[in-house]
């Protein structure tokens, strides 16, 4: 506690990292206002019982940060950007051309591969716009609009996705950690009140082992999230001496640290928003008069099917740990580095077999990594499924979220401050 002290001293001490701490919360405060600005016409008390008994407008409410629940300017939250950003990912491995452009160009190329991924995020903010409101529609907790009205509902939609997309780049740029995070973060934070009361709500003291069991389990569940996200298997590294001038150089060790979670919460983001595309599709097919309206239904009674839910959500999130994992570090870049610098890994030959070998040993760690964040994301099916109690709800992508995003702010804020140290 003394050391959390003397760092928060610190930073308030230090004129640019109080600066970025300003910003960051002025601007999470601004994305919290703009959430609770609502869209005329909604039914309130309809569209909170879909959000009690739906766990696809639940997941979409995740997405807005809190958005959706009233109805709010910012209803589609930053999942058209995330979408928008998976596509591009996707489009690494299918396009030598934008694989060049995000590996090879340096930051030059990242920054025309983040303008690529903020222009698709538009005309997806359209279409997942026009699938939520005939979905709120079609579930009456909106009235019927005719075209000039829905036109500038969606428009009002699409900007307010825009906005949150902006002032998540702002955080990023002039504030401490990753802004689209911090935003999901904050509407996950500020729904916690609203979940506690409901939870009170439905207190029945018969189930209090049930509510002692939950909590152990949530504190069990987030030492392990933490455990997992810190864990890594370092692989020794040592350096070839060199004579230069009569001197000797290298001939030191080091290890190349692999974590058993490389790729974070972004699985679990990435999961969600797949999931979610082809409900809100089903959903509107469902309801328009359409001759596929019949095969739609039964489709969407398949997909929404708790078993079929949980198993897709559990594979998806193995999927995207390796394809992410795969895409953001490559053991061929890795073995070439260290031979062009003169290391190696002990026992291993440089070149491919020092590929052959980081590939293997990340291939095991990522298996434990993905298989962990599958069981996590999909725990809270499971434990409302055995208990009955809505509310309840430990783990899952809400707790990895939170975990993650406070992990990722404490090692920021340290480098920050170990920056100025030195």
């Amino acid at each position: 506690m003394d050391k959390f002290i003397e760092k928060l001293r610190l930073a308030i001490g230090d004129k640019a990292l109080r600066g970025r701490l300003i910003a960051t919360a002025i601007l999470l405060v601004v994305s919290r206002v703009l959430a609770i600005i609502p869209v005329p016409g909604v039914d309130t008390s309809r569209l909170a019982s879909l959000l009690s008994g739906s766990d696809f407008v639940s997941l979409l409410n995740l997405f807005s940060g809190g958005g959706l629940s009233t109805f709010s300017i910012v209803m589609l939250g930053v999942g058209p950007y995330i979408t928008a950003s998976i596509i591009m990912q996707l489009m690494t491995v299918m396009s030598p051309k934008i694989k060049a452009l995000y590996h090879e160009e340096g930051e030059a190329g990242r920054k025309r591969f983040t303008n690529y991924s903020r222009l698709l995020t538009v005309p997806l903010a359209m279409i997942q716009g026009f699938a939520v409101i005939k979905y709120l529609q079609g579930q009456n907790a909106l009235p019927s609009f005719e075209l000039s009205g829905l036109l500038i509902v969606l428009v009002v939609a699409v900007a307010g996705s825009i906005l949150l997309m902006w002032l998540g780049e702002l955080i990023s740029e002039f504030g401490i950690g990753n802004g689209i995070s911090l935003i999901i973060f904050a509407g996950i934070v500020t729904q916690l009140p609203a979940s506690a009361r409901e939870l009170l709500l439905s207190y029945d003291p018969s189930q209090i082992p049930i509510y002692l069991a939950g909590l152990a389990v949530a504190l069990v569940v987030t030492a392990g999230v933490v455990f997992i996200t810190e864990a890594e298997r370092p692989i020794s590294i040592t350096y070839a001496k060199q004579m230069r001038g009569g001197r000797t150089f290298g001939g030191v060790s080091t290890y190349l640290p692999l974590r058993i979670n490389q790729a974070g919460v972004i699985p679990i983001i990435f999961a969600l928003s797949i999931l979610l595309f082809p409900q809100m599709f089903l959903e509107f097919l469902a309801r328009s008069s359409y001759a596929v309206a019949s095969y739609a239904e039964v489709a969407l009674r398949i997909v929404t099917n708790n078993w079929f839910y949980s198993a897709a959500y559990f594979f998806l999130v193995v999927f995207f740990t390796y394809f992410y994992t795969a895409v953001t570090f490559d053991p061929n870049t890795i073995s070439t580095n260290l031979q062009k610098s003169g290391a190696f890994i002990s026992g291993v030959r440089p070149g491919p077999p020092t590929s052959e070998y980081i590939s293997s040993v990340l291939s095991r760690l990522t298996l434990a990594g993905a298989l962990f964040l599958g069981i996590i994301a999909i725990l809270p099916l499971i434990l409302r499924s055995i208990t009955g109690i809505q509310a309840l709800a430990i783990g899952g992508t809400a707790l990895l979220i939170v975990v993650s995003v406070v992990i990722d702010l404490v090692k920021r804020f340290d480098a920050q401050l170990s920056a100025k140290e030195y």
